[in-house]
């Protein structure tokens, strides 16, 4: 389960950034997960709320953003959300296509209490 060491190291930052604001604490942080990042977001929030107790953000609430895979086909051009992981186009049936999102998992947002 990587999501407890994603969770640690969100918390590394938490704490720096709490701390350069002078918070007294966190009330929410908002991640953006990517359909192909690897991480499971139910595991991430679980892993948070282990993780969170007697820190800065023993209160806070982790509001997830799932990023849809997204992807341009090479050859045609089409823009294409895809629902699989099929990496096909569905207007020209190339494999040429280049990834646009989906991969990412960024620390959108952090909510404090100053």
């Amino acid at each position: 389960m990587h999501e407890l060491s994603i969770v640690a190291s969100l918390f590394e930052i938490l704490e720096e950034k709490a701390k350069e604001q002078k918070a007294k604490k966190v009330t929410a942080i908002t991640v953006k997960v990517g359909a192909l990042s690897g991480v499971v977001s139910e595991f991430l929030i679980t892993a948070f709320d282990v993780y969170k107790k007697d820190t800065i953000a023993e209160e806070a609430e982790l509001k997830i953003e799932e990023v849809p895979l997204k992807v341009k086909c090479q050859k045609c051009g089409a823009v294409i959300i895809k629902d699989d992981f099929v990496f096909l186009c569905e207007k020209c049936e190339s494999r040429e296509l280049k990834t646009l999102a989906g991969t990412e998992l960024l620390l959108e947002k952090i909510e404090m209490e100053v």
